[in-house]
C-alpha cells in the first residue's frame, strides 16, 4: 500500500505540466501547498543524515551508486507505467546529461565522504552556500545582476562559510571542503539546467538525470575498484529507503517546487531545511553543534535571505 502510495504520488509530481506560472501568488497555484512545502523541507533535512546512515556500509561512492541505481530504476519504472519514457530526448541532449551526471555524481561523492569529517547539521548549513554560489554563476555566466543587498549577503554567507570551515581540528576543516566543494558543483549543475534544460519535460529530465548521474559514479566505483555487494539486510534496507525518499521523492519535489515558484521564493523555503537538520542530528546522532558552528550557520542563513530576497 505504501509502495502504491510512493508510485503514485511521484508519478503525480513528475507529470506535472510545465507550464510558467506569474510570481505573484505562486504558493496558491500549489496544491496543497502547506504539506508540499513542508514535506519537501522534510526531505531536504535528511540528504546527510542518510549519507551518515550508510557510512559503517560502503564508501562514500559505492552507497552513492547504489542509492542512485535504485531512484534511477524506481523513476523508470513509475514513467514506464505512466507512458512517460521518451529516449529521444536522452540522445538530443547526450553531452547535457554526461554533465549533469559528472556534477550531480561527484557532489554526491564529496557528501557522502564529508560526513565522515562534520556532522550532518553543520554540513547542511555549508550546503546552502551553494545557494550563494549559484548567485555568483547567475552573475558571471548567466549575466543576471546583483543588487547591492544581494552583494552584500553573499558576502555574509560566504564569511560564515569560513567561520564554520575554519575551526580547531584538521577533520572538521577538511570536512567543511569537502562540503563546499559539492556545494559548488551542484550550484553548478543547477546553473546548467537554467541554461540549456529550460526546454527539457520534467519527466524526461529527471528520468536521464538520475541515469547519467549513476553511469558517471558506476564509472567511478569500477576505477576506484570499490564495486561491492552490500553486507546485510540492514545495508540494503537502508539502500532503498534513501534512494526511495532522499532522491525520488526529494528530489522530485524539488523540481517541482523550482519549475512553480520563482527562484528566491524556492531559496528562501530551502534555507530552513538546515535547522530541521540540526534537530535530526541531535535527535539521532547526539550531536549538539558548537557555538563557533551556529554562528557561522546563522551567518550563512542570514546571507542567503539576503541574496535571495
Amino acid at each position: 500500500m505504501l509502495l502504491s502510495f510512493y508510485s503514485y504520488r511521484v508519478g503525480e509530481i513528475l507529470s506535472v505540466n510545465r507550464k510558467p506560472l506569474i510570481v505573484k501568488g505562486q504558493l496558491r497555484q500549489l496544491e496543497n501547498t502547506p504539506l508540499v512545502m513542508t514535506s519537501l523541507l522534510i526531505l531536504d533535512s535528511l540528504h546527510l543524515v542518510f549519507a551518515r546512515l550508510l557510512l559503517p556500509y560502503f564508501p562514500p561512492t559505492t552507497s552513492s551508486l547504489y542509492v542512485m541505481a535504485i531512484a534511477t530504476v524506481e523513476v523508470a519504472l513509475i514513467l514506464k507505467i505512466w507512458g512517460h519514457i521518451r529516449f529521444e530526448v536522452l540522445f538530443r541532449h547526450l553531452w547535457f546529461f554526461l554533465s549533469i551526471g559528472f556534477l550531480v555524481g561527484s557532489s554526491t561523492i564529496l557528501t557522502f565522504m564529508a560526513v565522515a569529517f562534520i556532522d550532518p547539521g553543520t554540513g547542511s548549513l555549508l550546503l546552502k552556500s551553494s545557494i550563494v554560489f549559484s548567485v555568483g554563476l547567475g552573475v558571471v555566466w548567466l549575466r543576471e545582476r546583483l543588487a547591492s543587498i544581494q552583494t552584500i549577503g553573499a558576502i555574509i554567507a560566504l564569511a560564515g562559510a569560513v567561520i564554520i570551515t575554519f575551526q580547531p581540528g584538521d577533520y572538521l576543516r577538511l570536512g567543511s571542503f569537502i562540503i563546499l566543494a559539492a556545494a559548488f558543483m551542484y550550484a553548478l549543475h543547477n546553473a546548467l539546467f537554467k541554461r540549456y534544460g529550460g526546454g527539457i519535460n520534467l519527466p524526461d529530465f529527471f528520468l536521464f538525470r538520475l541515469g547519467g548521474t549513476t553511469a558517471f559514479l558506476l564509472f567511478v566505483a569500477i576505477a576506484r575498484n570499490e564495486l561491492s555487494m552490500p553486507p546485510s539486510w540492514q545495508a540494503w534496507a537502508i539502500l532503498f529507503l534513501t534512494g526511495t525518499v532522499n532522491i525520488v521523492l526529494s528530489r522530485g519535489l524539488y523540481y517541482l517546487t523550482l519549475k512553480r515558484l520563482n527562484l528566491s521564493l524556492h531559496a528562501i523555503i530551502l534555507t530552513l531545511s538546515p535547522v530541521v537538520a540540526v534537530g535530526w542530528t541531535i535527535l539521532l546522532f547526539g550531536i549538539w553543534p558548537t557555538l563557533q558552528q551556529l554562528i557561522g550557520g546563522t551567518a550563512v542563513i542570514a546571507g542567503v535571505l539576503m541574496t535571495v530576497g
